[in-house]
């Protein structure tokens, strides 16, 4: 495929409770690309929203036959928007970016002048994270160092903010698991990569649809996607614990064919509990693994969709 300003931009957005201000969004983004004379379409994918949002992304696609707009049938998250945004994008390239504004227009040209050149895939890296508090950088920085030094995928400040090559499209779509993770994703299949750092702005309007438990589970999900680490961790806690039990062993015996030997009550229970934590934790560690093959040997799709508008014709 030869790249010319004449290739098209599909823009994929994820949209969840976003209602209040969609059509603001969309209309400064449009705004964006038709004054860098970029061709384009708009794949906007509505997550069950229970507020008005789908009624807005029907007015949008209604009123012009660049705009698909995607309904799925319940709240999949985010990562399944994401796989129903891509699937549905017909252009040469496709961009990921959020509803809220934190990731800007503005880079929009220069992510297409980069992929121009010969770059396969332009990512947003955050060289800042806007105002976020202080323990949800730290939690930030704590899970990509954890994922980094089990995996070797290298995320850093990384975003789903991203402008993929049409080729590389087609390679996230050869990738068949059920419980996704775009950014560690899009991070193992390579290609030829450029970096734009950007600064996250303030949100156009709401709150942060992100809970610290829906935080926690994404990255247990990436952690054990992409590693098999803490299952060798297992093992080398049974290794220590081992290690323990002979030193320990020993150490009885010792005092006891020395006579000094004394009630051992208290070493006991503390090494029950040491023991049965141990083992509790171990099960859960496995117990996570074994729920996510048990969901890919499922093999249900990742989403499903109620219904799809595309340029004022309802499709389903």
């Amino acid at each position: 495929m030869s790249k010319s300003k004449a290739s098209m931009l599909s823009v994929v957005i994820p949209v969840y409770q976003e209602g209040s201000h969609i059509r603001n969004s969309i209309g400064i983004i449009d705004g964006v690309l038709n004054e860098g004379g970029i061709l384009h379409e708009f794949i906007l994918v509505d997550d069950g929203s229970r507020d008005n949002t789908w009624n807005e992304l029907k007015l949008l696609a209604g009123g012009d036959d660049r705009m698909t707009a995607i309904r799925l049938s319940r709240n999949f998250g985010k990562e399944a928007a994401l796989c129903a945004g891509i699937e549905y994008a017909e252009g040469d390239m496709v961009l990921v970016m959020d509803a809220d504004l934190q990731h800007p227009p503005e880079l929009i040209p220069q992510m297409v002048d980069a992929w121009l050149e010969g770059y396969d895939v332009v990512e947003g890296v955050k060289s800042s994270r806007g105002r976020e508090n202080f323990l949800y950088k730290a939690c930030a920085r704590f899970f990509y160092y954890i994922l980094y030094k089990t995996s070797d995928i290298h995320l850093g400040k990384a975003s789903d903010f991203k402008l993929m090559d049409r080729k590389v499209v087609e390679a996230w779509k050869m990738m068949p698991e059920r419980t996704t993770f775009f950014r560690g994703m899009s991070a193992w299949m390579g290609f030829e990569r450029k970096q734009i750092s950007f600064d996250v702005a303030k949100r156009a309007n709401g709150r942060t649809k992100w809970s610290l438990t829906r935080l926690i589970k994404l990255a247990v999900n990436a952690i054990t996607s992409y590693t098999s680490v803490p299952l060798h961790c297992i093992t080398l806690l049974g290794l220590l614990m081992f290690i323990g039990t002979v030193i320990l062993g020993v150490q009885t015996l010792f005092m006891k064919l020395s006579g000094r030997a004394s009630d051992g009550f208290t070493t006991v229970i503390l090494l029950q509990l040491l023991i049965g934590s141990a083992i509790m934790a171990s099960l859960g560690m496995i117990g996570i693994y074994l729920t996510k093959i048990y969901k890919e040997v499922k093999a249900r799709p990742r989403y499903l969709i109620s219904s799809l508008i595309k340029g004022g014709e309802k499709k389903c």
